[in-house]
């Protein structure tokens, strides 16, 4: 079968479906590639790189549609390009299917099947295939350059002769892909940089990028994420009034805010709101990156760059992805082409549609003259947060009982290791000599006394002093070495032992502490 990749036809898109690394790969699955010319010029991909990736250059878009079996591109096909489909034809591309009925219509009627990209169920099998996540990740990144690029002063602090920068503050609203792209963006050029996400769950990865989580005075119990595709779900009114509470407290502080919040198939939610953008510095630049959606902002206006009476610039872009089309179309084609893996399980460049595999039938949204939007949910919800239920608290009384049933079977313990303890020497004492029981009776409580010791402390509180007394206490390798030259066989065959097990612990002990120290020394 033949897979084409037209020029992207909506202006201002420069990303392409498929690039020459992406071709080779999916010749190796047994197809054959096209692409129209010019589809890969605005993203650094010439004809001739295409070429000499053994793909077949296309002088037409209508060429191109009716020679392929497979067409992949990137934005929502427009109606002319629907008209192209055919029956045996299969189109991977952005759909859009829950504001696209005319396009799911047009696509029924045709016959066509229609996978869309944004519908690629977030489980961990098809992360490989998560075209969203990947964008998501390029616009997030973008974003804190776009805000750097109008933003009139250093990301991070700086002393200089001339005098004191301190460093910008930046909120980024949403800790999703986008949202985590433009923290460890803002973080990694010094900025100081706050995150506030509906979902608590995601505090620990925040912070664990250099960025302050921001905590409401308010709990909420949320949505499953695997019901909402990993998507925050619709909060409360009250939750809500909350949540701008803490954002108008925030406001006059922020230079830098970027704002991601999106929730599947509604417009986007209003959090910046217009009391808030005039409380901000001049100078100050917000990016909202839901802009498509309606935007996170009161003032944003899609695709323009605003600068409000008090000085503010808010930037409503909708093409952050292509602004970056090189990297942009690398790996929106590398999840095309592990689209195509799953949909080829034989590599014999033929397309096996198996709508009883969870991930493409999540992302069909039209096959064999029906419509199949929207999809049941995955049978794996592997996103899915586990709820872990709180241990019952203990009373004084149940606390108490433990604590005296722990030291009952602690000491039965002990009286009975050392009652078979004592047997066994009374046994020994009967058949060897008085000088034998001397050292033999100090072997065995050194022993006894050293497990009791090191056998009740945690993994947790080994340090390295710990280790080098371990290495220290081995001197009793003195005794073995003075043994060695004893003329019985067994006692120099035990001095051996003792001396091989020693060295273990000697160099043991210094090699565990060179590496625990390391751990607290730059590199």
């Amino acid at each position: 079968m033949k897979i084409g990749t037209p020029r992207e036809i909506l202006n201002g898109e420069n990303r392409v479906a498929m690039t020459p690394d992406s071709a080779t790969q999916l010749q190796k699955l047994g197809y054959e590639c096209l692409v129209e010319t010019g589809a890969g010029a605005k993203a650094g991909f010439s004809d001739d790189l295409y070429r000499e990736a053994g793909v077949t250059v296309v002088d037409s878009a209508e060429a191109l549609w009716g020679t392929a079996d497979i067409i992949a591109k990137v934005r929502i096909p427009t109606a002319e390009e629907l008209d192209y489909l055919t029956e045996d034809k299969t189109l991977i591309s952005f759909f859009n299917p829950a504001g696209n009925e005319e396009g799911m219509e047009a696509a029924k009627a045709k016959g066509a099947s229609v996978i869309a990209m944004e519908m690629v169920p977030r489980i961990s099998r098809a992360q490989k295939m998560d075209a969203l996540s990947s964008m998501a990740n390029i616009a997030g990144y973008r974003a804190v350059i776009e805000a750097g690029n109008n933003f009139g002063r250093f990301f991070t602090g700086q002393v200089t002769a001339a005098g004191k920068v301190p460093p910008a503050k930046v909120l980024v609203v949403g800790a999703g892909v986008a949202g985590l792209a433009a923290i460890g963006t803002s973080t990694s050029l010094g900025a100081i940089t706050y995150a506030f996400d509906v979902r608590p769950e995601v505090a620990e990865q925040v912070e664990s990028m250099g960025a302050e989580f921001v905590y409401l005075d308010f709990e909420e119990e949320q949505a499953d994420g695997a019901a909402t595709g990993g998507y925050a779900a619709v909060s409360s009114p009250e939750f809500r009034e909350a949540q701008l509470a803490k954002f108008r407290e925030l406001a006059p502080e922020m230079d830098i805010v970027i704002t991601t919040a999106l929730i599947p198939n509604r417009e986007a939610p209003e959090l910046w709101t217009e009391d808030m953008v005039k409380s901000m510095k001049p100078g100050s630049v917000i990016v909202d990156l839901a802009a498509e959606k309606g935007g996170n902002c009161k003032l944003t206006v899609a695709d323009e760059k605003v600068v409000t009476d008090n000085g503010v610039t808010i930037i409503g872009y909708t093409d952050f992805p292509s602004r970056m089309a090189t990297q942009s179309s690398t790996l929106y084609a590398t999840n095309i082409r592990h689209m195509l893996t799953d949909l080829t399980p034989d590599k014999d460049g033929t397309v096996n549609h198996n709508m009883d595999d969870d991930v493409i039938r999540g992302a069909t949204v039209t096959h064999k003259g029906e419509i199949t939007f929207p999809p049941p949910p995955p049978k794996v919800q592997a996103i899915a947060a586990q709820k872990k239920e709180k241990p019952k608290e203990l009373t004084v009384e149940e606390k108490k009982a433990q604590e005296v049933a722990a030291f009952k079977a602690q000491t039965k313990r002990q009286f009975t290791l050392l009652g078979v303890g004592g047997v066994l020497m009374l046994l020994v004492g009967l058949v060897a000599p008085a000088s034998f029981m001397q050292h033999f009776i100090v072997f065995v409580l050194a022993v006894f006394v050293g497990f009791q010791v090191i056998w009740g402390v945690a993994h947790s509180l080994h340090t390295p002093l710990m280790a080098i007394t371990n290495a220290i206490s081995s001197i009793i390798i003195l005794g073995a070495l003075m043994q060695i030259g004893s003329g019985s066989w067994l006692v120099i065959l035990l001095a051996a032992l003792s001396i091989f097990m020693a060295g273990i612990n000697i160099f043991g002990g210094f090699l565990v502490t060179r590496r625990m120290l390391a751990m607290f020394q730059k590199s």
